[in-house]
């Protein structure tokens, strides 16, 4: 079993690492256990969904529509999905709830334009946003953290994870139109936000309790879930969550089992929120996780590996309706990850420094500790000039990245230098809004430096956007059709890895890696041309139809890439060194053509919803040579078709989705195909849910394209069943 050489997380025989956290599992379970047994069934009168925020609720028309009516927690003018001038998605409670997702990739389904890698190791993924992904082109933000934990190896690069029974909603801005968000992020953003103490507490209850527990077939796989809430008054409450995860080797579509994708995680999350007066607050917040799983090379088991992450916010904001001018938000935030390798047999390896052969002894080890600290503050000031509204938001962000690796020669941490990186960035941007016509200008200065103990490198860059909307008509069916297009720019600092890697190849063969200080930023430049469309009594009263659909090309300048260099070439640089006579190198080697169309929609009326998103990608590169090449990292065009009923007063929902996946050009061992899912959701009563979900329906064998290679395939799960109850009391 993936699991066997890791251990279970019992009081009994936990390892010391994880044995804190076990208990603080047990005494919370325990406590859960315990008020469901004292607790009397909650009145009837009591609502049967939680509170939510009200300025969400107000901006919601009607309450069923969700996907793209809900207020972007990214937002830095307080827009929703619908009415923002760019690519945005929401994917709010509901919908994830329907997901019933193990992770990132599931709570992501349907999004357009947006891929999620992962390979044996499913407690790591890497997103990948329009083609680009890896080394901080995709920003992932977890309550205003930067999740900038990277693993240099032949998977995934830049890795995060966070479990899903953690998160309350996922937002999503595709393309560099987020550089206020932070630099780098020439392919998106990506935001969670986790849950809070007011959308689990129902109307009146001063506390709550949850307890969930679900199994799913494919890996025979548990998973528990307790929550727990309290208000001690209207200006302070507190949330704490605590999840266990156990799950064996899956079997993909063929029925083979597939080594490795076994894991065990425990996570956490801890936020309380305070109100120090009517119109601020602060919100303080921990999530932590203790992830283990077994590495394999080909079928046998090469590395145990224990990961452990804790990440710490604070996010304050003040906003005054009497003081147009002040809506400042500030968030500081701290991101530690921690990941131990410890190889469980011998392997024959070469030293990096030397080039010679090395044996690795089983209980060998290698460290990956990455720790991000970064602080964000800006300020959004409304007011008209002359009959304009403006909405000026003006701020600065900074992320310092400490990487330290180590362990024995040879070992896997020689793929992730050391060394230390600053980013930081201010900008400027100014929405002005007249009758029919909106525009949005703004400019991001960016800055950064990064070093370890032979190098040293920085560099800046000013970043422009400019984006104009109209809305033309004035009639009740097209009042809310918007056309809107963008030119923006976005800007990425090379990474650690990217520019310090050095030393010989120590696994398979040996050959030299060369660091290359002199690497140049990537700049995106991006144009885009988009529709939204928001439409209320469609066919009923209270049903509405939301649309938002958009063309981009993205120019990616200085496109950075690993190269082969061969060491008979006098003009490459590669010396001849100890094996193969070949060299590595991170360099800007060409201009990456990227793009695409993307569409999401929704209807939703009394008896159900329907939705429909796609998104289709292209891209290749050209070197300096004008020689062409496909882009590795193109993901399946995809097509989600999603429907589901209501019925019995809305306590019953069921349905299904519908993906179609087709082959991007040039992977070597992509194929199209489909994907049917089916759930059910049927709220027993007050207290009680029952959740059903079946994955993959059909059985299909298939494999992520971002995966795929010449030589070895990695298919993912076949059908999985899954099947949850969820316990809840208050008062």
């Amino acid at each position: 079993m993936g699991l066997a050489n890791h251990g279970r997380l019992g009081l009994a025989d936990a390892d010391p690492v994880h044995r804190p956290m076990a208990k603080a599992m047990a005494v919370l379970l325990a406590g859960a256990a315990a008020i469901a047994l004292l607790t009397p069934p909650a009145s009837a009168q009591q609502a049967a969904q939680p509170a939510t925020d009200q300025k969400k609720t107000e901006e919601a028309t009607p309450a069923g529509v969700t996907l793209l009516d809900k207020i972007l927690v990214i937002s830095r003018t307080g827009e929703t999905a619908i009415e923002s001038l760019a690519s945005a998605s929401h994917v709010d409670q509901e919908q994830l709830d329907r997901r019933m997702a193990t992770t990132p990739n599931e709570m992501l389904l349907g999004v357009p334009g947006v891929t999620v890698q992962a390979d044996a190791r499913r407690v790591s993924s890497s997103i990948n946003i329009r083609g680009l992904q890896d080394f901080g082109r995709v920003a992932v933000i977890v309550d205003g953290a930067r999740q900038n934990f990277q693993r240099s190896d032949h998977g995934t690069q830049s890795t995060f994870y966070v479990d899903p029974e953690l998160i309350k909603s996922v937002d999503v801005i595709r393309g560099p139109t987020a550089n206020t968000y932070g630099s780098g992020a020439i392919g998106g953003v990506v935001f969670f936000d986790t849950k809070d103490a007011a959308d689990f507490l129902r109307p009146g209850e001063t506390w709550g309790a949850s307890l969930t527990g679900r199994y799913e077939s494919n890996g025979k796989g548990w998973t528990t879930s307790a929550t727990g809430a309290y208000k001690f008054n209207d200006n302070w409450d507190v949330l704490g969550n605590i999840v266990y995860r156990d799950y064996d080797d899956y079997k993909n579509g063929s029925g083979d089992t597939v080594a490795g994708t076994g894991f065990d995680v425990l996570s956490g999350l801890l936020k309380t929120t305070i109100r120090p007066s009517e119109n601020s607050e602060l919100k303080l917040g921990w999530v932590g996780s203790s992830d283990g799983w077994t590495e394999t090379s080909g079928a046998v088991a090469a590395n145990d590996a224990d990961l452990e992450s804790n990440t710490f916010t604070a996010r304050y904001n003040i906003t005054d309706d009497a003081k147009s001018w002040l809506d400042l938000h500030i968030n500081a935030s701290y991101n530690k990850t921690n990941l131990d390798l410890t190889a469980l047999v011998p392997q024959n390896r070469f030293d990096p420094s030397t080039g010679l052969p090395v044996v690795l002894p089983a209980g060998s080890t290698s460290t990956f500790d990455v720790g991000t600290t970064g602080i964000d503050i800006w300020n959004t000031s409304r007011f008209e000039t002359a009959g304009i509204s403006h909405e000026l938001t003006y701020g600065g962000d900074w992320v310092g990245d400490d990487v330290e690796t180590g362990g024995t020669a040879g070992g896997d941490s020689f793929y992730t230098p050391s060394g230390k990186r600053n980013v930081s960035g201010a900008y400027i941007q100014d929405k002005l809004t007249w009758d029919w016509l909106e525009v949005i200008a703004g400019l991001r200065y960016d800055n950064y430096s990064l070093e370890d103990s032979d190098n040293e490198t920085s560099g800046d860059r000013l970043s422009p956007r400019i984006t104009v909307g109209v809305s033309p008509f004035e009639s009740a069916s097209l009042a809310g059709l918007q056309f809107y297009g963008t030119y923006a720019e976005g800007y990425r600092s090379p990474s650690l890895t990217e520019t310090l890697i050095s030393g010989n190849h120590p696994a398979g063969v040996t050959f030299p890696f060369l660091p290359n200080p002199n690497l140049r930023p990537e700049t995106g430049k991006t144009a885009e041309f988009g529709v939204n469309y928001k439409l209320n009594d469609v066919i009923e009263a209270g049903d509405a139809f939301r649309l938002k659909a958009a063309y981009f090309h993205n120019n990616v300048d200085d496109y950075i890439e690993g190269v082969t260099l061969s060491a008979f070439d006098p003009t490459s640089g590669c010396p001849f060194g100890p094996g193969i006579p070949i060299c590595f190198q991170y360099q800007n080697v060409a201009k990456a053509k990227i793009n695409g169309f993307e569409l999401e929609s929704v209807y939703d009326a009394g008896w159900g919803y329907a939705g429909l998103s796609a998104s289709i990608i292209n891209g290749h590169t050209i070197s300096y040579e004008g020689e062409r090449a496909d882009l590795a990292t193109i993901p399946s065009s995809q097509v989600t078709g999603q429907l589901g009923f209501r019925f019995l007063q809305d306590k019953l929902t069921v349905g299904g989705e519908v993906q179609y996946n087709g082959k991007p050009k040039g992977n070597p061992v992509a194929k199209d195909y489909t994907l049917v899912n089916a759930f059910a959701s049927y709220q027993a009563t007050n207290n009680l849910k029952v959740d059903f979900r079946a994955d993959n329906l059909f059985d299909v064998n298939y494999t992520n394209p971002l995966n795929g290679s010449t030589t070895a395939v990695f298919y993912e799960p076949g059908i999985t069943l899954k099947l949850a109850a969820t316990m809840r009391f208050g008062g």
